[in-house]
């Protein structure tokens, strides 16, 4: 079983127990005067398993399940024996990054709270534009119509800074931005560290060949 599979199986079974049951949901949620004041730092990673409802939880588990298969097979290639190690890092590591800036914020905001593997799903599905940076991704809410991945990502990281920015809503746009730029640096840092495989230039590489068709 892969552990892509393995992550949305016990996420989707955490999900849909917390939804009836307030003990579990009031202690996985991130609340950051907890970490703050009663040092619950385990927050950081257990709000990715529980999600506001069921639309939130399939959403996020779908896209994570159509960009983390392809992911962790690419780890596996690159990092071989350490891949799905490493895969399985990036996802756990993600959630925690992710909310660091929220936390700085919030630390001390009782009326704050976070929930959802948006973070960690944003990471996994910028991984794979740095590995695929040229593949189509659809564009929510257009039928049939996709653009290549790497300007996909531009596009989403000005939204997601500029709905960061703004404020309002229940959305945590601030971990969509810092999952997906965790995404990048974590890639590029283990294809450094643990493999032969350059993962920047052969980005770059990838990106200069569809500029130079036009």
């Amino acid at each position: 079983m892969t552990i892509t599979l393995i992550i949305i199986i016990i996420t989707v079974l955490v999900s849909i127990t917390a939804f009836s049951n307030d003990k579990i949901y009031n202690d996985f949620i991130f609340y950051p005067p907890a970490v703050t004041y009663n040092k619950q730092w385990y927050r950081f990673i257990t709000c990715g398993l529980i999600h506001a409802d069921i639309a939130h939880l399939v959403f996020n588990m779908y896209a994570f399940f159509l960009f983390g298969k392809i992911v962790e097979n690419y780890f596996i290639m690159i990092f071989l024996e350490k891949g799905k190690l490493l895969y399985l890092v990036l996802y756990l590591t993600s959630l925690f990054v992710c909310l660091l800036p929220t936390y700085t914020k919030h630390k001390d905001d009782g009326s704050y709270r976070s929930l959802g593997a948006s973070g960690a799903v944003s990471a996994v599905i910028f991984a794979y534009i740095m590995l695929e940076p040229l593949t189509g991704i659809g564009i929510i809410f257009i039928p049939g119509i996709s653009i290549p991945g790497f300007i996909f990502g531009i596009l989403y990281l000005a939204f997601s800074s500029y709905l960061d920015k703004r404020g309002g809503g229940n959305i945590n746009h601030s971990a969509h931005l810092w999952g997906a730029l965790y995404g990048i640096a974590f890639l590029i840092a283990t294809g450094y560290l643990f493999s032969d495989y350059q993962v920047l230039p052969e980005f770059i590489r990838k990106v200069q060949v569809y500029i130079s068709r036009f």
